[in-house]
């Protein structure tokens, strides 16, 4: 297996692995071979198992792929659970500073036994050293084993532990450590068949997370406020603005901070004060999660019915309740879609990579400005908190914010009456002003309670009545604005067609490649926002079945479909995951295989299964 398999690190929280893991992904790909980094870990402090688990692939598959080829287990907690997981055939590396236990060995599977820990014991004093350096051994065991070219990583180590010399040269020691053990005890060492060899399968692309692609999407966007409560996890998306704001957002001349950031008493505040920032004229956003939505329901119904531009971020995890908060989902999109008591729809933004994180959470702001509405970025862990491969970032510094209709002072002056909720242009899209524009003009204060087109309270059902249409009217138009789909076809190949968004997008574009190479031809296209646009409604109307993927237990993707462009349910087909795992092709392949059996017009291909290739339960 040449630049192709999985390796997976079965750690305790806590240890000190995250920095070795990291580099060891790092360093494959700064040789040109293409990664998919995946952090697993529990919702306590420390302590209880963590995995993180690599996939290598050079011809650029990046979504996560079932069997493990290597494991790489110093936790003896999950030892069982980790040996069962290696496929047969791979390798099995562990702590050898302790004896293993019998009923711990598999006879289809290769050890690679190194006493980590002793190791350390006898070469370092310090015992936190000890502790965190062992991980660092078996970094560089895999280097000979993997013929990874150490110079990478000891560039990595440099930037990683910039301005602490001495622990740099602590690392090098310890990563030549496993080298040497790789090389003196280990035949054939490098692995016959699992190998790393250097290509240039990259490109310009980078390595980074969604959740600082997004925090800085918000300061590029323009945003000066953001007020949020810490919630799992989005909690690093508000850092990373913190972060960049402090580097961008500094007046030149004085050095205050052009910006503020608040971290409320609860998400019910965070959104409060969104809203209040918004009214008043600034850019202002929060991020949460699936509770945080909850929670901020009825502030987000006061926003879409007061008309007043807002924008979040959600970092999907799995639920209902606490549910599972360090695990990944997308179950957040019916209670964000109709967030808040009454006839309510919002906006939805769905970006499959940093860079779309980037550029959506950017455009968000000019969107919840042009349509005076609340706008959200769908994330989630998978793509908020792991780093993701992507194409690199751009701006275009001409680039001018787009803050919509927004009368000035002597647009102000020239009206004879200023109807704040008058449809002038016949789009649903009203005229607006930043309080204090104008000393007796404009809008000065706001309400949730019905009112007629000048803002005058009122209960008089027909006005109630034109406010809501005329609000529909504006949900029809946010069609032009949001972006469109993703085709990835010219022209139709297929009566079967795909739909998917955000971190489906990889797994899906993959099964749909295995089911092409046994005969099995899909159409595909990527979602990427909420309203669905009419390309959307033509490409399930143009296919006889549309299997529609999505990552948790409601198919809410097909439920948003059936409901706002009236689709016959019975011709989406939907094809779930919910466990907490980012879904995989062989889920997605396996699923839609069997859906299709005996449905085709033309007979498909033999599937051939290579021995210790994982089947996925139905």
């Amino acid at each position: 297996m040449l630049n192709d398999f999985v390796i997976r690190f079965a750690n305790v929280n806590g240890t000190g692995s995250a920095s070795a893991n990291t580099i060891f992904a790092k360093s494959v790909f700064r040789m040109g071979i293409p990664v998919t980094p995946k952090n697993i870990f529990p919702s306590n402090i420390q302590g209880l198992p963590t995995w993180y688990e690599v996939r290598v692939n050079e011809k650029g598959y990046l979504g996560r792929r079932d069997g493990i080829d290597i494991m790489v287990c110093l936790n003896p907690q999950s030892m069982a659970k980790d040996i069962a997981n290696v496929r047969s055939g791979g390798y099995f590396m562990y702590d050898s500073s302790k004896d293993l236990h019998r009923e711990l060995t598999r006879d289809d599977v290769h050890y690679l036994p190194i006493p980590m820990m002793q190791m350390c014991m006898d070469k370092f004093a310090d015992p936190r050293q000890r502790q965190l350096l062992k991980n660092m051994v078996y970094i560089g065991a895999l280097a000979a084993l993997l013929e990874i070219e150490v110079p990478v990583i000891h560039q990595i180590i440099v930037e990683q532990f910039k301005g602490k010399e001495k622990l740099v040269t602590a690392n090098y020691e310890a990563l030549q450590m496993g080298i040497d053990y790789a090389k003196a005890h280990f035949n054939p060492c490098p692995l016959p068949d699992v190998q790393v060899q250097r290509r240039d399968k990259v490109g310009d692309w980078i390595l980074m997370d969604g959740n600082s692609a997004c925090g800085l999407g918000a300061v590029y966007g323009g945003a000066t406020v953001l007020a949020w409560y810490p919630i799992t996890p989005s909690t690093s998306l508000a850092d990373a603005f913190g972060k960049y704001a402090k580097k961008m957002r500094i007046d030149p001349e004085t050095g205050k901070n052009n910006y503020a950031i608040v971290q409320a008493e609860d998400e019910l505040a965070a959104i409060g004060m969104v809203i209040g920032a918004n009214w008043n004229g600034a850019r202002s956003f929060t991020a949460t999660s699936g509770p945080g939505i909850s929670l901020m329901s009825e502030f987000l119904g006061l926003a879409y019915f007061a008309e007043i531009p807002t924008v979040l971020v959600d970092v999907q995890r799995g639920g209902p309740s606490t549910g599972m908060p360090t695990r990944t989902q997308q179950s957040d999109l019916i209670s964000t879609a109709y967030a808040s008591h009454g006839d309510t729809k919002h906006i939805m933004l769905m970006p499959s990579t940093p860079a779309e994180c980037f550029e959506m959470t950017a455009d968000a702001f000019d969107l919840a400005e042009q349509l005076q509405t609340p706008v959200m970025v769908m994330t989630d862990l998978d793509l908020g908190m792991n780093d993701n491969m992507s194409p690199p970032l751009k701006w275009d510094d001409k680039r001018e914010y787009n803050r919509g209709k927004v009368l000035d002072a002597e647009a102000l002056e020239k009206l004879e009456r200023f109807g704040r909720y008058l449809d002038v242009d016949g789009d649903g899209i009203t005229y607006r002003t930043i309080p204090g524009t104008h000393p007796t003009k404009g809008s000065f204060f706001t309400r949730g309670t019905s009112r007629d087109e000048y803002a005058a309270y009122t209960e008089e059902g027909p006005a109630y009545v034109r406010n809501m249409e005329r609000l529909a009217r504006k949900w029809e138009s946010a069609k032009n604005y949001v972006p469109g789909p993703e085709v990835y076809q010219q022209e139709k190949k297929s009566e079967f067609g795909m739909l998917f968004f955000g971190t489906t997008t990889w797994s899906a574009l993959e099964a749909r490649d295995m089911l092409e190479a046994e005969g099995i031809t899909l159409d595909a296209m990527r979602v990427k926002s909420f309203p669905f646009n009419d390309e959307v409604r033509n490409f399930v109307d143009s296919h006889d079945r549309v299997f529609v993927i999505e990552q948790n237990r409601d198919a809410q993707l097909k439920t948003l479909l059936v409901n706002e462009i009236g689709i016959d349910p019975g011709q989406l087909i939907p094809v779930l995951n919910f466990d907490g795992f980012p879904i995989t092709a062989d889920l997605i392949k396996q699923k839609i295989f069997k859906n299709l059996v005996g449905k085709l017009k033309t007979p498909y291909k033999a599937v051939h299964v290579a021995p210790g290739d994982s089947q996925v339960e139905e």
